[in-house]
């Protein structure tokens, strides 16, 4: 399509059926009006006017809905707030529409201030693949883990171990008084009660500082505001990050795994989750050279596993899914071991 606008109207649509399909019927409502809106030259074009030319994996539409949104939950959108679940609003699509439209038009400087940064997520229920990960390693390498993680945001994956999951025959993984409570299912996992986890290191370009109150606002604002149990998850471990601490480097994925080392006596994992597809060909094959040669150097008493959860095909020719797998050296075999929903739940271990 060469229209500019065209193409603007066809990614926000796009979002708006994604959003559909992942449970956020108010977003997949008010992003079809704002397609619409768009396509029609309104209020919605007016302040979008720019970015007619930005590349869909940019998301601009969820740049537009998190910018609004946080103005939501800083009080400063007037009648929208009343339709917004995560300030204790119930959605009603006419009226949630026009309070929409009408901050636009009152507000459009304020709106626009948040379209140039990418939307910065940090989705807490990702951690079931690490944690279950993390389980199944310890079948077999039972020892000190080292944990590292690229695209980290505010690091809050790297403290999966201090969230409490319970599966379907009731038994507790991680901290049972954990604020954070996840459930997953399938195959029986073993616990591993004595769990040390010695390092939390993570990378992210833009890296979310979740002590302070920018940062927090920041990452709830990019949690949709229907899914008000992503938002419980989010404000739980923002309470643990404030006592379990983890180091968050502003580094690039490629030269933070080029800095990876292995240690006697200690398991070495590095965990990514859906943020593969950000990175270059040229960035994803320099990342896993590394960890094959790094893999090369493994041995029983310094393991690494490589753990991921990711948008995968599991043949060629089958439809994507959001699968965790694991590849563990020695050896350099990699397992799906989990089918995992977009935002992490259900889980279900195969």
């Amino acid at each position: 399509m060469s229209d500019p606008r065209g193409r603007m109207v066809e990614h926000v649509r796009g979002q708006a059926a994604a959003c559909g399909r992942l449970g956020s019927a108010m977003y997949a409502d008010l992003l079809t009006r704002v397609a619409d809106d768009v396509a029609a030259g309104g209020v919605c074009a007016d302040v979008l006017a720019g970015h007619e030319q930005d590349p869909g994996p940019s998301g601009l539409a969820l740049r537009l809905m998190g910018s609004v949104h946080r103005l939501v939950l800083e009080r400063r959108a007037g009648a929208l707030a009343t339709f917004y679940p995560s300030v204790g609003g119930t959605f009603e699509a006419e009226g949630a529409w026009a309070a929409f439209t009408a901050l636009l038009a009152d507000q459009p400087d304020a709106v626009r201030l948040w379209l140039d940064r990418p939307p910065q997520t940090n989705e807490v229920g990702r951690s079931v693949a690490l944690m279950g990960g993390l389980l199944g390693l310890g079948e077999t390498h039972r020892m000190p883990v080292r944990l590292f993680e690229i695209g980290s945001s505010g690091g809050l994956n790297l403290r999966a171990d201090h969230y409490r999951y319970t599966d379907q025959h009731g038994t507790v993984f991680g901290d049972p008084d954990a604020p954070v409570q996840m459930t997953w299912g399938g195959r029986t996992l073993t616990p591993w009660p004595d769990l040390a986890v010695v390092e939390r290191v993570g990378s992210d370009v833009m890296p979310v500082d979740v002590s302070s109150t920018e940062g927090r606002l920041a990452l709830t604002a990019y949690v949709w505001p229907d899914h008000t149990a992503r938002h419980e998850r989010l404000r739980g471990a923002f309470a643990v990050a404030d006592r379990v601490p983890a180091v968050v480097r502003r580094q690039d994925a490629v030269s933070f795994v080029r800095d990876l080392e292995l240690r006697d006596g200690h398991l070495t994992v590095l965990f990514h989750s859906v943020m593969w597809q950000y990175l270059s060909r040229e960035d994803q094959a320099a990342i896993t050279a590394r960890l094959e040669e790094l893999g090369a150097t493994a041995t029983e008493d310094r393991p690494l596993a490589h753990l991921r959860l990711e948008p995968m095909r599991r043949t060629p020719d089958s439809e994507h899914e959001f699968l965790a797998a694991a590849t563990v050296w020695p050896g350099g075999e990699c397992e799906v071991v989990g089918d995992i929903g977009a935002h992490g739940t259900p889980a279900t271990w195969g």
